[in-house]
C-alpha cells in the first residue's frame, strides 16, 4: 500500500513500543474507554466542536478565527499532504494485533492527524483561554496516545502530529497577533468587540 519506507531503526523501535504496549498496558478497563476517546477525534470533530463555540461568542472569537487557521492548515499539511507523500502503512496493515478494537483505518499513517489536529487546536485554544487551553492540551495528548494504544498509529506518527501541531498552533497565533486583530479591528470593532 505505501511507497515510502521508515529507515529500518525507526520502523523497529516503533514496533517495540507498540508490542509493550500491547502486552503491558493493554486491560478491559481501558479497552473500553480508548476506542471512546479516540471516536472524540475523529475527522477532528471536538476541536471543530470547540472552535464553532469559540466562534459563537464574542469575547472568545479571535480564539476561534485562530483555532479554524490552525485546523484548516493542519488539515493541508496532514491529510492533503504529507499523508499522501509519505504514503506510510499503519502498524495494523503489517502486524495486525489479535484484536482490534475500532474499524481498521484505511488511510495512511504519517503523521497522526487525530494529534495533528488536536494540538495544532488545543495550543491556540491556550494561547488565548489558559484554563481551557490546558485542558483541551491534556484531552489531545490523550487521544494521541489511544493512537499507540489502538495500533494504529506508530510511535512516530504520533511525535510528528504533534510537532507539526505544535509548530502550527504557534506559527498561527504569531502571524494572528501580529497581523490580523488590529487590522480586524479597524475594519470591523464589533466583530471582536462587545
Amino acid at each position: 500500500m505505501g511507497n515510502v519506507m521508515m529507515p529500518d531503526l525507526i520502523q523497529t523501535q516503533d514496533f517495540a513500543i507498540l508490542d509493550w504496549i500491547q502486552q503491558y498496558v493493554r486491560n478491559a478497563p481501558l479497552d473500553w474507554i480508548v476506542p471512546k476517546l479516540t471516536l472524540l477525534g475523529n475527522a477532528g470533530m471536538i476541536w471543530i466542536v470547540l472552535t464553532l463555540i469559540c466562534l459563537g461568542v464574542r469575547k472568545w472569537r479571535k480564539c476561534g478565527i485562530t483555532m479554524a487557521v490552525s485546523l484548516l492548515v493542519g488539515l493541508f499539511i496532514g491529510n492533503l499532504l504529507l499523508k499522501l507523500l509519505v504514503a506510510r502503512d499503519r502498524p495494523c496493515w503489517i502486524s495486525p494485533p489479535e484484536v482490534m478494537l475500532i474499524a481498521v483505518p484505511r488511510d495512511y499513517s504519517f503523521p497522526s492527524c487525530h494529534t495533528l489536529s488536536g494540538f495544532a487546536a488545543s495550543l491556540s485554544l491556550l494561547h488565548h483561554q489558559r484554563m481551557a487551553g490546558i485542558a483541551a492540551v491534556l484531552l489531545a495528548t490523550g487521544i494521541a496516545l489511544t493512537r499507540l494504544y489502538l495500533y494504529v498509529h506508530f510511535p512516530s506518527d504520533v511525535l510528528a502530529g504533534a510537532i507539526l501541531g505544535i509548530s502550527i498552533a504557534l506559527l498561527v497565533c504569531t502571524l494572528t497577533d501580529r497581523y490580523l486583530w488590529e487590522r480586524l479591528n479597524r475594519k470591523f470593532p464589533e466583530l471582536l468587540h462587545a
